[in-house]
């Protein structure tokens, strides 16, 4: 059984989701960036989440460039391995980002990529190690059906890299980073990792990891740290969800649940995030952030009152599962 919670006892219940800072949607100017990480410093935040793949390595520049006079004891650094990056010509643009560095990303899960991936990480972020490495977008939404035969390799090659890392103690706990629930559940049954990084699969509008995978990870001890609890923006008041353009009928339920929460003087935000973070297998959230003021308003709304009564009028209009947990 993994211990992660033990461990990371200390580790925030509302982190840094450094997506953003990979110009990801819009470009981040390189001040507004700083001024972005030094307000979730000064709140008080002290989990910070990269991945080479943000910007081709621009969101850990730049999360690096802030932390590089800190104490390393001071904070939980995580990144990702899956995407070595080459120099190019260019920045390559994939997916939601918009911008970045001038490289481009190589898919490779296999164990000497991965141990790159940590080296090359260790070097941006200039820092000597890491405390959590994940498994990057091991998942169909990212691989098509080609998947399964890259989950194999990424056993063999990834989990074994990080399995080893971590048992010399270069790193303190692997898993996996992904925006899909199969990944994590197989991995749990053919490897021992310590924490996923679960990004869109649980909220508001998708509560369906409640029922599969939070169960299992709180029954063996893994720690679970949901990413995107506003559903990439939707449930924040903006159009993407789960990084693109949200549907009119995903819109409507979003809607639904606001007028509720506006029956109850709640702000959507504070029972998104609070909804997230119920579950006694999260161990925390990582909104993302792409301005200063984000930080403290996040930590304001997840602090805000909610009524019991808001959680049962949302089960009684059947926009969250009876069986759901809630505050």
């Amino acid at each position: 059984m993994s211990d992660f919670k033990t461990r990371f006892s200390h580790l925030d219940r509302i982190g840094f989701g450094g997506a953003p800072l990979g110009d990801m949607f819009v470009s981040t100017r390189q001040s507004v960036a700083q001024d972005t990480l030094a307000a979730a410093w000064n709140a008080g935040i002290r989990y910070f989440d990269t991945a080479p793949h943000y910007g081709a390595g621009l969101s850990e520049q730049r999360v690096g460039h802030f932390l590089a006079d800190k104490p390393r004891s001071s904070y939980i650094l995580s990144s990702k391995v899956g995407r070595l990056l080459e120099p190019a010509d260019a920045p390559e643009l994939d997916g939601p980002f918009v911008g970045g560095l001038h490289f481009k990303r190589l898919v490779d899960y296999g164990y000497d990529a991965a141990m790159q991936s940590v080296h090359d990480s260790l070097q941006r972020l200039g820092v000597g190690h890491l405390d959590i490495v994940y498994i990057h977008d091991l998942s169909p939404d990212h691989l098509g059906e080609a998947w399964t035969e890259q989950f194999d390799i990424a056993m063999q090659g990834a989990a074994r890299a990080l399995t080893e890392l971590r048992d010399a103690g270069r790193i303190g706990a692997w898993g996996l980073g992904v925006n899909t629930i199969e990944p994590c559940l197989r991995a749990l049954d053919e490897s021992r990792p310590d924490v996923f990084l679960l990004a869109t699969q649980y909220h508001l509008l998708n509560p369906a990891a409640g029922e599969t995978l939070l169960p299992r990870c709180d029954e063996r001890g893994v720690g679970v740290v949901i990413g995107a609890p506003y559903g990439s923006g939707l449930l924040a008041g903006g159009d993407h969800y789960h990084y693109e353009t949200a549907d009119t009928a995903t819109v409507a339920r979003r809607d639904r649940m606001a007028v509720i929460c506006q029956r109850h003087g709640v702000d959507l935000k504070s029972a998104a995030l609070q909804f997230a973070a119920a579950h006694p297998a999260v161990s925390a959230l990582i909104p993302g952030a792409s301005k200063p003021e984000r930080n403290e308003q996040n930590l304001a709304l997840f602090d805000a009152a909610i009524p019991q009564g808001l959680w049962r009028d949302l089960k009684d209009e059947g926009l969250l599962p009876e069986g759901a947990v809630t505050p």
